[in-house]
């Protein structure tokens, strides 16, 4: 019986860890090392941030966040190609402040082609179109970010 209980938990870990699931807002998410947290996204910032990036953004990044499939190398020019922002690239890494500082003022001068949105969009816009993003990515990459940010 106790076997039987171990295996199955170790189960469960394994799919949690492995787990690509969509978001569920507003339910409690597991993190790494912490308590559970509450996921929640404002619907009215989600619709927003989705009109600003398909607006701006997704002739970039993609339709749904998955940015170019060569974007972790460098391309003829040595610029880096735009990354996946749903969650399957290294986006998640960076605190939101990063995220609002790429967005205002774009690359940094030979790194990549990002331009900069400062006095394009609203401080409004910015903020929804990020949360819009972390919104997509999926429960185990929300909460590893999360925990980074603490």
């Amino acid at each position: 019986m106790k076997k039987n209980i171990l295996i199955t938990a170790a189960v469960l870990l394994g799919l949690w860890a492995c787990d690509g699931a969509s978001p569920q807002p507003g339910r409690a998410i597991a993190t790494p090392s912490g308590p559970p947290i509450q996921r929640f996204h404002e619907p009215q910032q989600l619709v927003l941030g989705e009109q600003v990036y398909r607006q701006h953004c997704s002739k970039c990044h993609g339709e749904n966040g998955e940015g170019d499939p060569g974007w972790r190398k460098r391309d003829a020019e040595g610029m880096f190609l735009p990354p996946p922002l749903n969650g399957t690239g290294h986006a998640w890494h960076h605190a939101r402040r990063w995220h609002r500082e790429m967005i205002l003022y774009g690359s940094q001068p030979g790194k990549g082609r990002m331009p900069a949105w400062q006095g394009k969009l609203s401080e409004t816009e910015i903020e929804a179109v990020i949360e819009w993003f972390q919104s997509r990515w999926p429960d185990r990459v929300y909460a590893a970010w999360y925990e980074m940010q603490r």
